[in-house]
């Protein structure tokens, strides 16, 4: 399985930590920055890992900023994203087994780097419902096309 991640200022230390706990599980991980904690605007990062995602070059994609917010906002901007911001693995799950969503962000600032782990394992390892769900994920990307 392929993960496109990224983070801010914010969020470097854990993002870096979560690459490698990924690549350690076997996962191919492409780290789309920054390549240091300097300052940086997460809507450049957010739109990187939503296009991997959107073009198929990553089956899922990681965010990581102070509060996982303003990741999921700007990513949910890119055609073809449902991001979801997550601060426990039973949303985690929720929201792949409900909303089938592609692109989960946390909290680098809030959360611990050890629950966050917990969080990617949920996220990656639950598989889309489907069935009842189906029609509703569909609504919500027709709203894209509105």
């Amino acid at each position: 399985m392929r993960i496109s991640i990224a983070s801010d200022h914010a969020g470097f230390d854990q993002k870096q930590a979560l690459a490698a706990y990924l690549a350690d599980k076997g996962y191919a991980v492409t780290d789309r920055g920054p390549e240091n904690d300097d300052r940086v605007d997460y809507p450049d990062f957010a739109e990187l890992v939503a296009e991997d995602v959107a073009a198929g070059r990553a089956d899922f994609g990681v965010l990581v900023c102070g509060t996982g917010i303003g990741m999921a906002i700007a990513a949910n901007k890119v055609h073809g994203i449902r991001a979801v911001n997550v601060v426990t693995p039973q949303f985690a799950q929720l929201s792949r087994e409900h909303n089938n969503a592609n692109i989960v962000t946390v909290s680098g600032r809030f959360v611990p780097v050890e629950e966050n782990e917990a969080i990617l394992d949920a996220f990656l390892t639950t598989d889309f419902a489907g069935g009842r769900h189906t029609g509703r994920v569909e609504k919500i990307m027709a709203l894209e096309e509105k």
